[in-house]
């Protein structure tokens, strides 16, 4: 029942949330330079002033914005979130179609970075002063370091083109006809590259991020005692040490599982990855206002589910940890 009500007092709060990034994002938007009722008439070949005026009047641009925001905030409340400007279909519809491949693709990534980073950071921690401790923490901060785009292009040059291993870019084969388990693998064949750059960023922070707090968590007084116990170094290091240090790993994680939706905008151009990602950038270039808008409220509202869930892991990771 406490947890029953946690999660409604969180979702109410993340609802609150929402509407305030609602809000937010609509006055940023409307404020960026750009007319799209100009660009739809450029592409149309027709660019006089009556033609652009109907188009405003058409797509409710030419009142004033506080109309604009109210008509707006009706539309979400009836989980309406407008039609595209440019390819004439609801907003939701377009999301929905692109979203699975953005969930498939940042989920993976996601469990791989933190099984990845936390298997390299409790390594470390084991290997301190040693040269294995000294080559997880140099490449860890090669790839913190190094811009996604540029490794992604560098694993297309490598992976794609020097050695013809990985498909560089798309979601599955065109025109390969797969059906069944051999669509999924197709898929899967397709996923890894981006997958794999993706996630390098992130698992260099857990990994650095996991020793830290190994390294932090062991110099205390009831690890010691543990020791002095005379109990096993492995179960020292499982029950002792990694559970308590794995709640700051938690917290950045999951602050970090719904940025890596929006994050992953570069990854899912480079590689031609139809997901929500490649769907915002062509709606910023295209000034599509309400495609635009629902992508960012559909990527904050992933956020605020996050968020949510992370906390219910706590008390996993630690019963200590009451959610009230």
């Amino acid at each position: 029942m406490d947890k029953l009500a946690f999660i409604a007092r969180r979702l109410l709060q993340g609802l609150a949330a929402l509407l305030l990034i609602a809000v937010m994002n609509f006055m940023l938007v409307r404020a960026a330079p750009g007319d799209p009722a100009t660009v739809m008439a450029g592409e149309s070949g027709a660019a006089d002033e009556v033609f652009l005026q109907q188009l405003r009047e058409r797509f409710d641009l030419d009142k004033p914005l506080p109309a604009q925001l109210a008509t707006y905030l009706g539309q979400l409340a009836r989980l309406d979130l407008g039609t595209s400007y440019r390819q004439q279909a609801p907003v939701l519809d377009l999301i929905l179609e692109r979203l699975p491949a953005t969930l498939l693709l940042t989920g993976s990534a996601f469990l791989l970075s933190l099984a990845m980073g936390v298997a390299l950071g409790v390594w470390a921690s084991t290997q301190v002063g040693t040269w294995k401790d000294s080559a997880i923490s140099v490449l860890a901060t090669l790839f913190y370091a190094t811009p996604l785009y540029w490794l992604a292009l560098l694993a297309v040059l490598v992976f794609a083109v020097w050695l013809p291993w990985l498909p560089a870019f798309g979601y599955q084969t065109v025109g390969g006809g797969h059906e069944g388990v051999a669509r999924w693998l197709d898929i899967g064949h397709h996923l890894i590259l981006p997958t794999l750059v993706l996630s390098m960023f992130y698992m260099a922070i857990y990994a650095r991020m996991t020793r830290a707090s190994m390294l932090e968590v062991a110099s205390q007084d009831f690890v010691k005692t543990a020791r002095a116990k005379g109990l096993p170094p492995g179960r020292v290091l499982r029950a002792h040490v990694l559970r308590n240090a794995l709640l700051p790993v938690v917290t950045l994680a999951g602050l970090q599982a719904g940025a890596m939706v929006g994050g992953a905008v570069l990854i899912e151009t480079v590689f031609a990855w139809p997901g929500i990602g490649r769907l915002l950038f062509d709606a910023l270039t295209q000034r599509d206002y309400s495609l635009l808008l629902g992508t960012f409220l559909v990527t904050a509202a992933l956020a605020v589910a996050f968020n949510v869930i992370t906390d219910l892991v706590y008390t996993l990771v630690d019963p200590r940890i009451e959610l009230s």
